[in-house]
């Protein structure tokens, strides 16, 4: 009896994931049921897989269950302001068998992008990712490419983005995908391109800041600051500025910032507590590659939450994300150690599509509709260090930030 009830089911997608026209949601008690849109009924059985489930725990700080007029369990998000039909919860469920109860989670460490994305349309959504030529970038751009979306290689080295592209173009010669110069050490490069890409009237759904320099010896770029931090943080801090209006008309739009778990072993702040410059752009006597990577990344984390805090009430989240340890890509290339280190970890680290999973989950999950300032970790959410969380730390970098941009490029980009 249950195969003839799903045997008109495409069977190629995943047992959880849902057929078009359903929606999961949940009661006050917290148990699970499905609403089929097309035919206008519930019912308690998954359709595909036909098991019954229920959240497990506690609602998130900050949230509320409420009952709308019509007898309809919602959500109501404090700390972002936004409600939600959508139970925070969804992303872990236990299932109905008394006997042996598990809390399962839908994504972990070793999911890939392409699963996240399975059975997903992305037509229609303009997805944008800085270092996309090579990497997780790649991935991610391959990914949403071949699941029908537009993609914006945002790149420095044409040569390689172009050939990016081709290989996506070889994997489906249909796929909406290009590339696009974007040199973040530059801030007039920054300006060009925002004004080539505005230049097109496409919108912006998910804007994925991906590019990032590791290892890289000291110098000054362009405009007079250490390299790493203005690559890896001040860089895309421009880019978002100029970049706010078209994702403003675009939401809901979604922001990825790609951190890293090594955001844990650095501040920004001196001994009195206010934020330092001189740790953000050290001179040459006090750089420290690695310290310098590490303090640009507790930057992404602070960026992340403050973005969502001034753009959230205009339907523009973002999140940041740890994508995985000790990853095989280019980001270390620029010194043999790093080489040497990177090579000896291959075996037991992520591949890039499993690394591109975290970021890419961030940018399509409907349980996270409305939802950012959080940090996501092998396709879940965790805290990240105290000095992330803070947020007179990601008002100051702010402000800084946009004093050091306007200090640089005047009022150009109005």
């Amino acid at each position: 009896m249950a195969a003839l009830k799903y045997a008109g089911l495409d069977d190629t997608d995943s047992e959880e994931e849902l057929p078009p026209g359903w929606e999961e949601r949940t009661t006050k008690d917290g148990w699970v049921y499905y609403a089929n849109h097309l035919e206008e009924r519930t019912q308690w059985d998954h359709p595909k897989s036909g098991k019954r489930k229920r959240v497990a725990g506690d609602l998130p700080y900050g949230w509320e269950q409420e009952t709308d007029e019509n007898g309809q369990v919602y959500f109501v998000d404090h700390i972002n302001k936004r409600t939600t039909y959508l139970d925070p919860r969804l992303a872990f469920t236990v299932e109905d068998a008394p006997m042996k109860p598990s809390t399962k989670q839908k994504y972990d460490g070793n999911t890939t992008a392409m699963e996240i994305l399975q059975g997903r349309d992305m037509s229609g959504k303009v997805v944008m990712i800085t270092g996309a030529n090579s990497g997780i970038g790649f991935e991610m751009a391959k990914s949403f490419a071949l699941h029908g979306a537009h993609v914006i290689l945002a790149c420095r080295n044409m040569q390689r983005a172009s050939n990016a592209v081709q290989r996506i173009l070889e994997e489906w010669h249909k796929a909406k995908v290009e590339a696009m110069t974007l040199d973040l050490e530059s801030l007039q490069s920054i300006r060009e391109f925002t004004a080539a890409f505005k230049s097109t009237n496409l919108s912006l759904h998910v804007l994925i800041c991906n590019a990032a320099i590791l290892g890289a010896p000291w110098q000054l770029t362009e405009d007079g600051l250490e390299s790493t931090f203005q690559v890896n943080h001040l860089g895309h801090f421009y880019l978002i500025k100029l970049l706010e209006g078209v994702l403003r008309r675009s939401a809901p739009a979604r922001i990825v910032m790609v951190s890293s778990e090594s955001h844990r072993f650095t501040e920004i702040k001196d001994r009195s507590g206010k934020l330092d410059f001189n740790m953000l752009s050290p001179s040459k006597k006090e750089y420290w590659a690695m310290l310098a990577y590490n303090r640009s990344k507790l930057c992404n984390i602070l960026l992340s939450n403050e973005l969502n805090r001034r753009l959230s009430p205009y339907g523009v989240i973002s999140n940041a994300v740890h994508p995985g340890n000790m990853m095989y890509t280019s980001i270390h290339r620029n010194w043999w150690v790093y080489t040497v280190l990177f090579t000896l970890a291959r075996p037991f680290t992520k591949s890039m599509q499993q690394g591109a999973a975290t970021p890419v989950y961030c940018a399509v999950a409907p349980e996270l509709e409305g939802l950012g300032g959080m940090y996501f970790n092998n396709c879940c959410r965790c805290l990240p260090s105290q000095e992330a969380q803070n947020e007179a730390a990601a008002a100051a970098l702010w402000e800084l930030s946009e004093k050091l941009v306007q200090g640089r490029a005047g009022r150009r980009d109005e």
